[in-house]
Formats: C-alpha cells, sequence, structure tokens
C-alpha cells in the first residue's frame, strides 16, 4: 500500500516545565515549615529571595504572580495576622510551589485536526494541531500540544517548540444545567433525600458556588448526622468539579498551552485525547475530544470542547453505556443523530448512537477481535475520516506478546455499523526503531487526516515519542474492499 514513515521525531523534553501548587496531606507539616520560615530574620529573608530568583529566572511566565498566589495559601498557617515583607512572601509561598517536567517520561498517543486558522498558506499546504498524552513523574498524563503546516506533497514540518509550557487560567464557577447534573447523580446511584434537599435549593442553572452554598445549608439541617451526609456532600461537589472551563492567553503560542490534571477525577491523569472537528448540519464547526479521566482507581470518560484552543470546557459523559477507554466521536451528524465508537467490554468495537452529546444509552457491536494480530482486544485509533467510499476507521489490535499494530476497516457512510471493508494485515506494525520505549512493541495513534488523496497518521512508537506515516488513500480503499 505504499504506507511512507516520515522523518519527523517529537520526542520528550524534561525541560519544559510546569510551575504547579507543592501541597502537603499533613497541616502540622505546613505548620512547621511557616514557623520555619517566620524565624527567620529579614536579612536573611531577603538574601534567600535573591537566590532564589536567580536560579529560576528565565524558566517560567508570570512565576513571580504565581508564588505569590501560593502565599494565600500558606498563610492559614500563620499564628497572627501581622504584616509581612513582600519577600517573606515569596519565600513562603516558595517552599508551596514545585517545578513538574509534564513530558519528561513520554510524549505519545497523537491526535491531529486542521487549526482554526488556515491564513497565509502556500497552496495546498494546511496548518494542524497536534494533541500529544504527555507523562511525567508519578506517571501523571496531561494534554499538550504542538502545531505544523503539511504541504501539498504531504510533507509535514512542524513549528518550532517554544521553551515555556503553562497552565490555563480556570474558571472555578462555572455554570451548570439542573437537569443534567441530577441525571448524572442518578448515575452515580445517589438518589437520597439529601441529594433532593440540595437540588432543591438552586434554580435550573446554577453556579459552583451557588452549589457549595446548597451543600453547607443541607449540612447545618444535617447536625445529628453528618456522617451520613458527608459522602453525599463529597460526590455532589467532586461531580460539580468534574465540570469546568477556563482560557489561556491568546498570545500563548499553542505549544505553549498545557491541560493538566485538574479536577477529583483527573488527579492521576488525563489520558489518550481523541480530537475532531466537528461539523454540525448548519455549517458551523467545533472541536471536540473524548478522553479518559483516571484518580488513581476509576477511569471516567470525558467531553473536551472549544472552537479556537484558547477556551475550553471539559464535561462528564453520561449514560449506562459511557464505560471503559476508547470512545470516537464521528466529526458529523448521522441520520441527525451524534454518533460515538466505543468499546464498552475493553475488546470489542461498538458504534452508539445519541439525540444528546452528553448522554449515551445504547450501543451495537460491529467488529471483533478477528485476525492473529488482534486477538487480545480491537479498538479505535481515533474519529472516523470520511471518504467517498465510507467511513475510513483506523484500528490498534493486540497480538502475541502484547505488541500492538494499526489497521483499518472502512464502514457504511449512511449506516456505520456495517463494515464494508477490512484489512486482514497490519496497516502499520513496530519495526526495530520503534519497538523499544516506556511500552514495548506498541505503535498507537488517537487521529489523523485527510490530505491531497493521502492519509497522515501521526502515530506514538511504544509510548515514547511520536512522527508521522502516510499512505496513498486510493491504495487503501482498494485494498480495504478487496477484503
Amino acid at each position: 500500500m505504499n504506507l511512507r514513515r516520515t522523518d519527523v521525531l517529537i520526542k520528550p523534553n524534561n525541560a519544559r516545565v510546569l510551575i504547579r501548587p507543592f501541597e502537603f496531606a499533613d497541616s502540622q507539616r505546613a505548620l512547621r515549615i511557616v514557623a520555619r520560615v517566620m524565624s527567620l530574620t529579614e536579612d536573611e529573608v531577603d538574601q534567600l529571595v535573591s537566590n532564589l530568583l536567580v536560579e529560576f529566572h528565565g524558566r517560567h511566565q508570570k512565576a513571580r504572580q504565581f508564588v505569590l498566589h501560593r502565599f494565600e495559601y500558606a498563610k492559614q498557617f500563620l499564628l497572627t495576622d501581622a504584616p509581612l515583607s513582600e519577600n517573606r512572601k515569596l519565600l513562603m509561598g516558595g517552599y508551596f510551589t514545585q517545578e513538574y517536567a509534564l513530558e519528561s517520561a513520554a510524549l505519545f498517543n497523537p491526535s491531529m485536526v486542521w487549526h482554526p486558522d488556515q491564513s497565509g498558506l502556500a497552496a495546498g499546504s494546511k496548518r494542524f494541531v497536534l494533541s500529544l498524552r504527555a507523562t511525567g513523574e508519578g506517571h501523571i498524563s496531561s494534554i499538550t500540544f504542538r502545531s505544523g503546516t503539511v504541504d501539498s506533497n504531504c510533507s509535514i514540518a512542524l513549528d518550532p517548540t517554544p521553551r515555556f509550557v503553562t497552565t490555563p487560567e480556570m474558571e472555578t464557577n462555572a455554570l451548570y444545567e439542573k437537569p443534567l447534573f441530577q441525571r448524572k447523580l442518578v448515575e452515580l446511584g445517589f438518589t437520597n433525600g439529601y441529594v433532593e434537599q440540595v437540588m432543591s435549593l438552586l434554580e435550573n442553572e446554577f453556579r459552583f458556588d451557588q452549589l457549595q452554598n446548597a451543600v453547607r445549608m443541607v449540612r447545618r439541617q444535617q447536625r445529628m448526622r453528618p456522617n451520613d451526609f458527608d459522602a453525599v456532600a463529597n460526590a455532589i461537589l467532586a461531580l460539580g468539579k468534574s465540570n469546568y472551563e477556563f482560557t489561556f492567553s491568546p498570545e500563548q503560542s499553542l505549544a505553549e498551552r498545557a491541560i493538566f490534571p485538574y479536577s477529583p477525577s483527573q488527579i492521576n491523569g488525563i489520558e489518550d485525547s481523541r480530537f475532531v472537528q466537528f461539523h454540525e448540519d448548519d455549517g458551523t464547526t467545533r472541536y471536540y475530544a473524548t478522553h479518559t479521566a483516571f484518580d488513581g482507581r476509576v477511569t471516567l470518560p470525558e467531553l473536551l470542547e472549544t472552537a479556537d484552543f484558547v477556551r475550553f470546557r471539559i464535561s462528564t459523559l453520561n449514560g449506562p453505556e459511557i464505560r471503559n477507554k476508547g470512545l470516537a466521536l464521528f466529526p458529523r451528524r448521522i441520520n441527525g443523530s451524534y454518533a460515538m465508537l466505543s468499546r464498552q467490554d475493553g475488546e470489542n468495537i461498538y458504534v452508539m448512537y445519541s439525540d444528546m452529546l452528553h448522554f449515551w444509552y445504547t450501543k451495537q457491536l460491529i467488529a471483533k477481535p478477528t485476525f492473529p494480530w488482534e486477538f487480545v482486544q480491537l479498538g479505535n485509533c481515533g474519529s472516523p475520516i470520511e471518504t467517498e467510499a465510507g467511513w475510513l476507521v483506523l484500528t490498534h489490535g493486540v497480538g502475541p506478546m502484547r505488541k500492538y499494530s494499526m489497521g483499518a476497516f472502512l464502514l457504511d457512510l449512511e449506516d456505520p455499523t456495517q463494515v464494508i471493508g477490512r484489512l486482514r494485515e497490519p496497516l502499520l506494525a513496530p519495526n526495530e526503531n520503534e519497538r523499544e520505549g516506556y511500552v514495548p512493541n506498541v505503535v498507537y495513534s488517537c487521529g489523523g487526516l485527510l490530505h491531497n488523496g493521502h492519509v497522515i497518521i501521526p502515530y506514538a512508537m511504544s509510548d515514547y515519542a511520536s512522527t508521522f506515516a502516510t499512505v496513498p488513500l486510493e491504495r487503501l480503499l482498494r485494498k480495504l474492499t478487496q477484503n
């Protein structure tokens, strides 16, 4: 099929570090640290701050503001309200701040969509956005970005990657719709009188601070049974924190933006984002990404949405069929409904339909592991790609020795539950240069694109670094339909 590997290599860079909060589970330890800082003379404080500013100069944007913000957290452990010098505030905040190398371990599982800005390009060229799963200390995964162009010959050029990487401004007071919020609580198994009491205090649309106030009010009314109410209250607030919005500075390049775990459901990572440029029937477009939030025990599928890669919203996905990993949204409605690929049982591929983007109730099996290289499990490698011949779905299969290879199948355009073509042999398997890494013997993608008669496939090599391959669409379709 003339699959061509490119020489583009995207490797993890441990010099790209975020500035993050550093907190202690034991409040007494934090109290002792603050006391030690308060025991220093002003001259000692000035010298330590001077050393700190020299040592960390040029490593972060707006580091001073961040460290002063961390002092606002640390001051709860002060024993008095006596005023402090700015240098003492900076020093104290520094003890509650850390650097985190978000991609020190791996930079993998790429997903590719066309950039919202296609201006100023040569004829036949297009600009793309590439999202990647970045993994650092503690195997905590986040979303990071790169941008670049692909020309008329399908040659790929990445934009320079800046030294800095920053997280967005969080909007902790996002707006919630009461009916959707209640339905998710029911799905999570919280349907008792406590929930009803909290919800009865809220309007049809409410914000997080109003949700907190309602929980506090009901807690005061339950003074005789606080332990009974605590589990419900924690679940209600955790659900609220799992639906939030955030904004990056438009002046930042895409590669400077990182989406780091924020909500309780994401505390151990945001994994394998599958981005798609979604086209509505009225001609408008929006970008969506399905990903998996992981709290160390439970995986929770979520939906990320944006129009411009500046302002984002993350929401929980809901319904009895929102289970397991590997959800991938079709790029448009089909017969008036949203459609999504899924793998609820961890082994087979399904298609789901829904009239509501955030709620999914039914599924239909479309493909099982059939060939030896996929006997362990079968899954998608991103959202379906629309062609005249049908929906092209890139897949992954797991074979002996847990070797991951990529394949493809073709679905009917009007009825994607019908498989009309399938590769018997892998489209892409790890070669000798690709089989060593964080997880050996793996090639994996979270979504490719069509350009000038070629399928462009960004893919990860053994969960360590990423690259691209291209394959002529006509030859791939011919091979698919032969089978």
